[in-house]
């Protein structure tokens, strides 16, 4: 498992991609989720304790809540919004918690 500063590195790599592209839309929606579900994961098991990550974890339990299971592409692009609107809301706590990722 990567550790947070790893896969905070991941995911901040999304912002350089999007549906902008033709065709590329469904694998970047998969990607952000992907990122999101390994950084959920490594901050869970950071030593630093979830305590110290409860709002990020916060809100990718409710993404992952809320698409209940279902990954699949139109899912995925019904809730787009909400996808991209977590990981924002997640590098923005992260910005302000720098020695977690450096």
């Amino acid at each position: 498992m990567p550790q947070v500063r790893d896969a905070f590195a991941v995911l901040q790599a999304t912002y350089n991609d999007g549906c902008t592209t033709p065709g590329n839309c469904e694998y970047f929606l998969t990607r952000v989720l992907s990122n999101l579900d390994d950084l959920y994961k490594s901050m869970k098991a950071s030593p630093k304790g979830s305590g110290h990550f409860a709002g990020p974890l916060t809100w990718i339990r409710a993404m992952q809540d809320t698409l209940r299971g279902d990954f699949s592409f139109p899912n995925l692009q019904r809730h787009q919004k909400l996808l991209l609107g977590t990981r924002d809301k997640v590098n923005t706590w992260m910005q302000s918690h720098p020695a977690d990722y450096r």
